[in-house]
């Protein structure tokens, strides 16, 4: 039967010249695995190329190769550095998400205490994205040729633009906390950073893409939400901008800024973002009906998914509510223009707002049989897909709630930003215990053979 199967695979790239390989062909770590005819089949040189076979040295093997000691000795805390990963950043990818929370329920309510604890989360995650910079910055340095390597990772390589998304919710924060309790000085170097950081999220977008698509290959059957994740930069920039403005309207002390220009190069790069965004997640949906769902450690990843369409909501519904502030009263002709795109932007965002929520389901319905004790997922930093997805989630249900005028949108939002601060506590005293454990030091299943 494995030589029936063999000569398929070899008549198969005899006429295309690639063969996709089956599930069973890789590990976690991107190595192929190939059963036992196969192996015996590559001892001797093959006529035709089986398949383009991924790099099996990973990043994460080769950090651990140039760092580990032998003779049991303990592992100090320069190993721990040389193991940072750019997946840390989506720690604070969440933890400014949670801050933004805060602020949207703020909003509404003018509760000091819900102020002050996004402050607080706010300072926390600035102080946390230093960290990071810092931890990642040395292992470069101690481990010389790590910095091109993690661009040539296929695990590693697709988490590189959380560092961009990072800095992009304390931007955000920064306008909602900062704008209105200082002077115009923050204003102008916000406006100004906020054209920055558009030239550097469509920078960061398509060139992470072109690196990926030009040093690497992804079959279908490995696909997981987390191929979004260089696109994240763009779905960013309208709430972004909608932050940006609504400061602007509090502080009227402040001079105006630009706010046409502002809110629709905003809208211009979240459309790309989302759509681009749209077509991974309809290969993903492919992926599921072909090969069922991801594996136990890529599961986190699923919520992912979310994001796009709750971004979008979140930014479009916010900059419509302020169209009376970005727009002139006769824009385009029209003295209407302003009740337009309200009723326009209110429109999309309930039909994004349902694909959100039905991503939301399919993420919970994936974890269900780790309810059962004896099914246990491994720690990872991907655990952070948890918190961040879920904050764009739900920062557009109270976008909607404002739109609309909609005390149900209101309390479900408030609802499911509680269950939220509790799985951002939950994820955080999982990752310290792992820390204190030593379990984050080595990836699972790349340990030396």
């Amino acid at each position: 039967m494995s030589r029936v199967i063999s000569s398929q695979i070899d008549v198969e790239a005899a006429l295309n010249g690639y063969v996709t390989p089956g599930e069973d062909y890789f590990t976690r770590g991107g190595s192929p695995v190939l059963s036992v005819s196969h192996r015996e089949r590559q001892k001797r040189p093959p006529p035709i190329p089986f398949f383009p076979q991924p790099n099996p040295d990973s990043l994460a093997r080769m950090i651990s190769n140039a760092r580990k000691h032998k003779g049991g000795q303990k592992i100090g805390i320069r190993d721990r550095i040389c193991c940072h990963q750019w997946t840390w950043f989506t720690m604070t990818m969440a933890t400014g998400g949670v801050a933004n929370v805060f602020y949207s329920i703020w909003t509404p309510y003018q509760a000091d205490w819900l102020w002050y604890i996004g402050l607080i989360f706010f300072l926390f995650n600035v102080c946390l994205f230093i960290m990071n910079c810092v931890l990642i910055t040395m292992r470069f340095i101690m481990v010389p040729g790590s910095f091109m390597h993690s661009f040539l990772d296929q695990m590693e390589s697709l988490f590189i633009p959380s560092v961009v998304v990072s800095a992009a919710t304390i931007l955000i924060n920064a306008c909602q906390y900062g704008i209105p309790m200082t002077g115009p000085w923050l204003q102008h170097t916000m406006e100004w950073l906020f054209w920055i950081y558009i030239v550097i999220s469509v920078l960061a977008s398509s060139g992470m893409y072109l690196i990926l698509w030009s040093t690497q290959i992804f079959p279908i059957h490995t696909m997981t939400p987390v191929w979004v994740f260089p696109g994240y930069p763009l779905l960013l920039t309208a709430p972004f901008a909608s932050s940006l403005i609504s400061a602007n309207s509090v502080a009227s002390d402040n001079p105006p800024i630009n706010r046409l220009a502002i809110g629709m190069c905003a809208i211009a790069v979240q459309g790309t973002g989302f759509l681009i965004s749209f077509m991974i997640c309809a290969a993903f949906i492919y992926r599921l009906m072909t090969q069922k769902l991801p594996r136990d450690e890529q599961r986190p990843g699923v919520f992912i998914s979310i994001g796009p369409s709750g971004f979008t909501v979140a930014g479009l519904v916010s900059l419509g509510q302020q169209a009376n502030v970005v727009i002139p009263d006769s824009f385009q002709g029209s003295t209407h223009s302003v009740i337009i795109l309200r009723l326009l932007s209110t429109i999309i965002g309930i039909w994004l707002w349902g694909l959100s929520i039905w991503f939301f389901l399919v993420s919970v319905g994936s974890l269900w049989k780790y309810v059962r004790p004896e099914r246990k997922m491994p720690f990872q930093m991907t655990w952070w897909s948890f918190v961040f997805p879920n904050t764009a989630l739900v920062t557009a249900t109270l976008a909607l709630a404002t739109a609309l005028g909609s005390n149900g949108f209101r309390i479900c939002g408030c609802v499911m930003a509680a269950i939220l601060i509790v799985v951002w506590a939950l994820v955080f005293i999982r990752m310290m215990r792992c820390l204190w454990n030593r379990e984050l030091l080595w990836p699972k299943g790349l340990e030396e053979e």
